[in-house]
């Protein structure tokens, strides 16, 4: 049965093949896919020494340098052989590696360079799934050879467009599912590429250690650890009933994982589109209600922006605050239909803080969640019922996205979300 260049079989017949000769050949085209992972290791970093050729080769940390709790944002690979790791504390990285370059986190510069690696790869298949600014990609190319030809001359020619126009050298890694691509991609760092052929992918994954399977969280990897399983393939020895006793629910995963057993579709988008993460830490522990209430709009200000621009609306919006003492204290506010309106968003985000804050201890950290999201509907409303006053707030919204979107979110602010003029570092992400 010969195997074509897209990673299928062909099955040669005429038209009276029986139904289970066609059910054969349907679901071995649907089981061996073709998915790329694209990664560009320390994004941040990579993107930094495109800019500023001088920090090529020195070891770099990227982190808020003005607060007094900073964490390690992003670090290169020479800062990293020294023992420095992303949510480091800022002084405790430049202990260990005191000759790095510090560098502040510019999160504009590095969606733009994201948008750009985007764009080579979108012209190869609609299904992209990717990160806000961390140089992660999953593209599903099954059935496209006939228009680019085999999968691997994709990766080739994706990672020479990027390198030749934005200078940054992407690794790649080829398989049938997402899970073995990211695992391959975790051999070859920092720069590299690793094709995992069709119905290799258990005998790949046997001999590697069970911590470069992703998504197995530390309590999980503490009891394989205690039951002497440290190999991927002493996991994929046991069955799912031996799994079931200590991992419970999880043991399906971890059975399927360890097989290199993946059915995740590669969905077209942002792939941390189930929620909004934004988080901020407080350059001194504080217990100020204006300088805790203005960072907690700013914050809701960046989920509105992220929402309008990928036409999203939330339904809930949660605030987890961390005191200084270490409790955590997570609460939500909710409403029946989503919007993506910065008024109202800051409404339930304020209804929210309030829940969460109840104890007079100092705030270290805030952290405002926006999930169940779903796309706003292109229909526009037949009659509209909003009062004269919200239809004013929609238009300055809109305005103000205009402006944005051409010289940048820092340009233009809402008032009330600075705090005397106290403007501290807020970081950004998205999970899902």
């Amino acid at each position: 049965m010969p195997k074509n260049s897209g990673g299928f079989y062909e099955v040669q017949g005429t038209h009276d093949c029986c139904d289970n000769h066609n059910t054969f050949r349907h679901k071995k085209m649907y089981q061996e896919r073709s998915i790329i992972h694209f990664n560009v290791a320390d994004f941040a970093v990579a993107v930094e020494r495109v800019v500023d050729t001088s920090l090529q080769q020195r070891p770099l940390i990227i982190a808020p340098l003005q607060a007094a709790r900073a964490v390690v944002y992003d670090m290169s690979e020479e800062a990293f052989q020294n023992g420095v790791r992303k949510g480091m504390p800022l002084y405790q990285a430049t202990r260990m590696c005191r000759e790095a370059v510090l560098l502040p986190p510019r999160l504009d510069r590095y969606q733009r360079a994201m948008g750009d690696f985007l764009k080579r790869v979108n012209r190869f298949s609609p299904l992209v799934e990717h990160g806000v600014a961390d140089g992660h990609l999953f593209v599903d190319v099954t059935g496209t050879h006939r228009l680019f030809g085999p999968a691997p001359d994709i990766g080739w020619r994706v990672r020479k467009e990027v390198r030749g126009d934005l200078g940054v050298d992407p690794i790649w890694t080829l398989s049938s599912s997402k899970l073995v691509a990211k695992v391959a991609s975790r051999l070859v760092k920092p720069v590299g590429e690793y094709i995992v052929a069709p119905g290799e992918e258990e005998a790949f994954l046997a001999p590697l250690a069970v911590s470069l399977l992703p998504e197995v969280n530390p309590l999980e990897m503490r009891k394989l650890f205690e039951f002497n399983i440290f190999k991927i393939g002493q996991l994929a020895a046991l069955s799912r009933r031996e799994l079931m006793v200590p991992f419970g629910s999880r043991c399906d995963f971890l059975h399927e994982a360890s097989r290199g057993i993946d059915r995740t579709p590669v969905i077209s988008g942002s792939r941390h589109t189930a929620s909004l993460l934004y988080e901020h830490h407080f350059d001194d522990d504080t217990n100020d209600s204006t300088l805790i209430k203005c960072v907690v709009r700013e914050l809701t200000a960046k989920a509105g922006i992220e929402l309008r621009r990928t036409r999203q609306a939330a339904r809930r919006i949660g605030v987890r605050v961390l005191y200084s003492d270490g409790g955590t204290t997570v609460r939500q506010a909710s409403r029946k239909i989503g919007t993506s309106n910065d008024f109202i968003l800051r409404d339930m985000a304020m209804l929210a803080l309030q829940r969460a804050w109840t104890r007079r201890t100092r705030l270290r950290s805030c952290h405002l969640i926006c999930d169940r999201l779903h796309r706003q509907s292109p229909q526009l409303t037949l009659f509209s019922g909003e009062p004269p006053k919200k239809r004013e707030k929609s238009k300055v919204l809109q305005a103000m996205d205009e402006i944005r979107n051409r010289y940048g979110n820092d340009l233009i602010q809402v008032g009330s979300h600075l705090a005397a003029g106290r403007r501290q570092s807020v970081g950004v992400c998205q999970v899902a």
